[in-house]
């Protein structure tokens, strides 16, 4: 299949570098850029819905307006080699409560693959097509979505290039990489690289699309699957894998070395690391490095995937002990609740008299629309948060206190509540990852002044916490929830029954 992909790029190759207008211009490549982008948490208790993607508006083509992210990057390459146009396929926009939803629909997929299609049909054709996903989409009755994307949408375009960028979380294999010609995928979690794997990809299809580039790729599974908070690249072992990739890169001429950690919240075949290697016609060599990456990442797999992290008791415990001896602010991850309604961290604070902390956030669309309707800022409350949005969300916790803040942030109805002890807790109505501390000032709360912080958050939160200095101490509690550390504790029937640590081996 890839022999005859080739023939034919070296046909349109020489169609586009020998190809004038009547004017004698240089033929200008058109490149189709389309995106659908989903992290599933296949655990949670309500799927996604056509309703949930389209929350924020409908499908749109207007996405290539932009110098950030995977399409800013490809289009800001696209901008410095010149002479490509980027045409903008429509395509579903951002899904509301990201990863806080369960399973897609086969309708909401089924939909917008169709709109994809038929807007390329329209606007085609195409000389190459450029794929932003994210990796761990999980779809109802279709066990690899991503690749099934990529398939039928070759149906459309043909034999022209596909390129495709990922997510560090995607959960993929080979099925991927068989149908698309080549794959790239960011190396930083926190995620700063996207912009930087859009621009490779687009250095890559123009190459390819010219005849200067034949993408070769081989594609591994090592076996081992790892909770998030355990793959941020700021530290080892993951530091380390992503540094054995760049070494490769750096040591061979035209060589992208790809490695997903993968998301272990979707129960999913393809669930877990993977690694793509994308070469210039040197199959030999993609498998060499492939075996290499692969065996690494399974010779780490303890380092990697078999901590230990302190429960809610326990960690609410070294919290208040960390704030007490001045480590402040104290920031506290509770990466395990995917839905954002859990109580537990809040709950036991209370319980162990914790002063001066802030809950940002706790998801509580009832508590919000009541306080809406019944409350402004300054006027006392009696009211329960939480503890209802799924089975692991703990008991919902009663609040005597005042409205500190009602109003819009965000695009959202968001409430804040001050209560004894100086202690604050921020509703949202959908889980919110509170990356860094925006948040704090427009809802009235210094920030400086806060002894403890509780963000539902894995590992994006250390961009804002940790690496701006601001954060006193980290502590990641695997409280109870869809996203613990300890992954045997997961109900998974669809996975691999080979993987590292549910199933170990020697």
């Amino acid at each position: 299949m890839r022999v005859c992909k080739r023939a034919v790029w070296g046909i349109l190759a020489v169609l586009v570098l020998a190809g004038v207008g009547a004017c004698g211009e240089k033929k200008t490549m058109r490149i189709a850029v389309a995106t659908f982008f989903h992290e599933t948490c296949t655990f949670a208790p309500q799927p996604t819905t056509i309703a949930d993607w389209e929350y924020l508006g409908p499908p749109t083509a207007d996405i290539v307006d932009t110098y950030s992210g995977y399409i800013g990057g490809f289009r800001r390459m696209c901008d410095e080699l010149g002479a490509v146009e980027l045409v903008g396929i429509t395509s579903p926009r951002r899904v509301r409560g990201g990863s806080s939803k369960s399973w897609n629909t086969t309708a909401a997929f089924d939909k917008y693959c169709h709109l994809m299609a038929e807007d390329i049909r329209k606007k085609g054709p195409f000389d190459g097509l450029f794929l932003a996903l994210h990796g761990a989409m999980a779809v109802t009755g279709i066990p690899k979505p991503e690749a099934e994307i990529v398939r039928r949408l070759r149906k459309v375009v043909g034999s022209i290039p596909i390129m495709v960028t990922l997510d560090l979380h995607a959960n993929e294999d080979h099925e991927l990489s068989d149908a698309a010609d080549a794959v790239f995928i960011i190396k930083r979690y926190p995620h700063y690289d996207t912009a930087l794997i859009g621009e490779r990809a687009a250095r890559v299809m123009v190459k390819t699309i010219k005849g200067q580039y034949a993408p070769t790729m081989a594609t591994r599974k090592p076996g081992v699957i790892t909770p998030s908070v355990f793959q941020g690249t700021g530290g080892s072992p993951a530091m380390d894998i992503m540094e054995r990739a760049r070494r490769w890169e750096c040591r061979c001429r035209d060589v992208y070395v790809s490695v997903a950690f993968g998301f272990a919240y979707a129960d999913v075949p393809d669930v877990g690391a993977t690694v793509m290697v994308v070469t210039n016609n040197n199959q030999a060599l993609a498998d060499r490095i492939a075996d290499d990456m692969s065996e690494y990442i399974w010779r780490n797999r303890e380092a990697f995937a078999g901590k230990k992290l302190p429960k809610t008791k326990e960690g609410v415990a070294l919290a208040i002990e960390a704030a007490g001896a001045g480590k402040t602010p104290v920031v506290v991850a509770d990466h395990s609740d995917r839905t954002g309604g859990s109580s537990q961290i809040l709950e036991e604070f209370i319980r162990q008299g914790a002063e001066n902390f802030c809950i940002a956030t706790l998801r509580d669309e009832k508590a919000i629309q009541k306080i809406k309707e019944n409350y402004t800022a300054g006027d006392a409350i009696t009211i329960r948060v939480g503890g209802y949005s799924d089975k692991f969300a703990g008991n919902p916790v009663e609040i005597n206190g005042t409205v500190e803040f009602s109003g819009e942030y965000g695009g959202d109805t968001v409430a804040v509540l001050h209560f004894a002890k100086n202690n604050r807790v921020i509703l949202t109505p959908t889980l919110r990852q509170v990356t860094n501390t925006g948040i704090f000032a427009p809802l009235g709360i210094d920030v400086k002044e806060l002894d403890i912080i509780v963000l539902k958050s894995r590992v994006h939160f250390r961009r804002g916490y940790v690496e701006t200095g601001i954060a006193g101490a980290i502590l990641e509690v695997d409280a109870p929830g869809w996203g613990p550390a300890d992954l045997a504790t997961l109900p998974y029937k669809n996975i691999p029954k080979n993987l590292y640590p549910i199933h170990r081996r020697d």
